[in-house]
C-alpha cells in the first residue's frame, strides 16, 4: 500500500465537509432572529469556517499528516473529523455528524472514480484547496497556513511517476468499495445509479496526453505504421483542451473538487443495501483489530497536532442541523441502524495502557469548558464520543 495516500484522502474529505458546513450555514442564515437555535449570522458562519480550517491546516498537525504511513479504518479518521467538525462553536448531533460524513465521502469516492488520469487526483485536491482559499481571504494568518499545505503538495507529489499515482487512486477505491449511499444531488444529475452506484461516462474530454479513441494502429517488426483499422466507439469524446495547472495558482481545468453545492439545493442520503453490507460493518465493529495499537498510535498523533483553541469566555455552542427539519433530523437518527452508527469508537489496546492513558489526556484537553449546559442534549452523545474509548 502507498504511503502517501493519507493526505490527499484528509484534505479531499475535509474540503467537502468545509462545502457543505458552508452551505448549511449559510441555508439557517437568518439575519436578526437570533432567538431561535438554528439561526446563524454570516459573521458566524465565517468564525465557524475560519476556526475549522486554522485547526485543519495547523503546522503540527500537517507534518503529523504528510508523514509517510499506511491508511487506517473508516473509523479512526472518521473520530478525527468528528473532533475537527468540532472545533468551533458549532455542533453537529449524532444523526447530523453521520449525514455529513456520508455526503463527505460519497462526494470525494465520486471525484476519485471520474478523475480521468490517476495523477488527476491532485488536481481535484487542488480545487479543494483553491476553494477553501475563498473562504478565509480576509484571514491572511490562516491562508498563510492552506499555502503551506499547498507547497508541501506541491513538494512531495509534483515528482511521483503515473504508476505512483495509480497506487494512490487504486488504495483510495479500495477504502470506498463498501460505501454506496444514495446522495440526492448525484440522482437528480443522472450520476448515480438508484442502487448507490456511480455512472460513468462515454463522452467528453478524453485523458490529457491521450487520442479520442476510434483507431486502431498496427506496425511492423521495425515499428512501422502498416496498416489503420477505425472502429466505433459508442460514445462522444472530445481531446482535452489543455492539462491543468499543478502549480500554487493557476487552471486547473478539472471541475471535480469544485464546490457542487453552490447552487443552493437541499442534499439528502439514503442508505443503499444496508442489509447487505450490515454483516461485514458488524464485523467490523466487534471483531479483534490487528492494527488497534497502531491505530491508536495514529490518533494519538494526529490529534496531538490538532490544537484547537477553546472559547474565551462563557459562550454556548450552537446547533447546526443537515437537514430541512428537527423533525427530520430526528427520524434520521432512530432509523440508521445501529451496527451502521459511529457513535462508539471500538479500539482494542488493553496491551498498551501508557499509550491509552496519553490518548486520553490528549482528548481531554478538547473538551470546550467553561460554556454553560445546553437545555437540550442534541449533540452532547457526539461530544462525550472520545471520552467512552
Amino acid at each position: 500500500m502507498p504511503l502517501r495516500t493519507l493526505p490527499l484522502l484528509f484534505l479531499n474529505l475535509g474540503g467537502e465537509m468545509l462545502y457543505i458546513l458552508d452551505q448549511r450555514l449559510r441555508a439557517q442564515n437568518i439575519p436578526g432572529d437570533k432567538a431561535r437555535k438554528d439561526a446563524w449570522t454570516e459573521v458566524d458562519r465565517k468564525r465557524v469556517l475560519n476556526d475549522i480550517i486554522s485547526t485543519m491546516f495547523n503546522r503540527k498537525f500537517m507534518e503529523e499528516l504528510f508523514k509517510p504511513q499506511e491508511l487506517y479504518s473508516k473509523k479512526a479518521l472518521r473520530t478525527v473529523y468528528d473532533r475537527l467538525a468540532h472545533a468551533s462553536i458549532m455542533r453537529l448531533n449524532q444523526a447530523s455528524m453521520d449525514k455529513l460524513y456520508d455526503l463527505m465521502t460519497m462526494a470525494f469516492k465520486y471525484q476519485v472514480l471520474l478523475s480521468p488520469r490517476p495523477k488527476d487526483v491532485l488536481l481535484v485536491t487542488f480545487n479543494h484547496l483553491d476553494a477553501i482559499k475563498e473562504f478565509i481571504q480576509d484571514s491572511p494568518t490562516i491562508l498563510h497556513q492552506v499555502d503551506e499545505t499547498f507547497r508541501q503538495l506541491i513538494e512531495v507529489y509534483g515528482s511521483l511517476s503515473a504508476g505512483e499515482f495509480q497506487l494512490i487512486r487504486q488504495t483510495l477505491l479500495i477504502f470506498f468499495q463498501d460505501l454506496h449511499i444514495r446522495v440526492s444531488i448525484f440522482l437528480k444529475d443522472k450520476v448515480q445509479n438508484s442502487n448507490g452506484r456511480f455512472v460513468l461516462p462515454v463522452s467528453g474530454p478524453v485523458p490529457w496526453g491521450t487520442e479520442v479513441p476510434g483507431l486502431i494502429r498496427m506496425f511492423n517488426g521495425r515499428g512501422e505504421e502498416v496498416k489503420k483499422v477505425e472502429f466505433k466507439h459508442g460514445g462522444n469524446y472530445v481531446p482535452a483542451p489543455k492539462e491543468g495547472s499543478f502549480e500554487l495558482y493557476g487552471d486547473r481545468v478539472l471541475k471535480l473538487g469544485t464546490n457542487m453545492y453552490s447552487v443552493n439545493r437541499p442534499v439528502e442520503t439514503h442508505m443503499s443495501g444496508a442489509s447487505k453490507n450490515l454483516a461485514s460493518r458488524t464485523e467490523e465493529s466487534i471483531a479483534p483489530n490487528p492494527l488497534a495499537k497502531e491505530e491508536l498510535d495514529f490518533l494519538a498523533r494526529l490529534m496531538g497536532g490538532m490544537e484547537i483553541k477553546k472559547p474565551s469566555g462563557p459562550e454556548p455552542g450552537f446547533q447546526l442541523n443537515l437537514f430541512t427539519t428537527d423533525e427530520e433530523e430526528e427520524q434520521a437518527a432512530l432509523t440508521r441502524p445501529e451496527e451502521l452508527s459511529y457513535e462508539v469508537i471500538n479500539i482494542q489496546a488493553t496491551q498498551d495502557q501508557q499509550r491509552n492513558e496519553e490518548l486520553t489526556r490528549i482528548m481531554g484537553e478538547f473538551e470546550i469548558t467553561d460554556q454553560p449546559r445546553w437545555s437540550t442534549n442534541k449533540g452532547d452523545d457526539l461530544l462525550a464520543m472520545m471520552d467512552e474509548l
